[in-house]
């Protein structure tokens, strides 16, 4: 895979800034549909962290009808990801999609661990005041696809596969359906 300017020493480039994804924004479709300019940088991984679902403020995701994705400080634990290269005109609108406005998420600085074992600092997103539940079954399957698309570890691949969801029977809107649908496609 050609170099795709991950390796700039940070500052340098003012126009874009890296953002760790490890919820739905896994998948290229999904992180597409607000943020046209990300740009896939790497696999990488966020040492002493977990992987958690729940309704941020006790209340379900309108969007997804479950759980939705979080990580917590958790040590000996490891949450993989990908490293979106972004630019700066699309901040705005993945706070918007994070829901930071509303409290949903709040935007955090993480360094991360590419394949290679470089360290990067990236922005991500955490939910501080939520309540465990579990995901919705469109939304396990967008966070699977995301990681089979980009090729996450198989061992945390099959992690996520894992991960019981809720018993959510209706349709998600439109829009994820079809990613899902684009997904499992191009995953084949």
């Amino acid at each position: 895979m050609a170099d795709s300017g991950c390796e700039a020493p940070q500052g340098q480039d003012r126009e874009s800034f890296l953002y760790f994804a490890y919820g739905s924004n896994l998948l290229t479709e999904r992180i597409h549909l607000r943020n046209p300019s990300a740009a896939f940088c790497c696999v990488a991984r966020l040492q002493d962290f977990k992987l958690d679902f729940g309704n941020s403020q006790g209340k379900t995701s309108e969007t997804w009808h479950g759980g939705i994705a979080t990580i917590f400080q958790s040590p000996g634990d490891e949450v993989w990801g990908v490293v979106w290269k972004m630019n700066k005109s699309n901040l705005s609108s993945l706070d918007k999609q994070e829901g930071v406005k509303s409290g949903t998420y709040v935007p955090i600085e993480v360094d991360v661990y590419t394949q290679e074992g470089k360290e990067i600092t990236c922005r991500s997103y955490q939910m501080k005041n939520y309540e465990s539940a579990p995901p919705s079954p469109q939304y396990k399957k967008v966070i699977c696809l995301g990681a089979k698309e980009n090729g996450l570890p198989l061992e945390y691949q099959k992690k996520l596969n894992a991960i019981e969801p809720n018993d959510y029977k209706g349709e998600v809107s439109e829009e994820i359906e079809d990613i899902i649908k684009k997904g499992e496609i191009k995953t084949r």
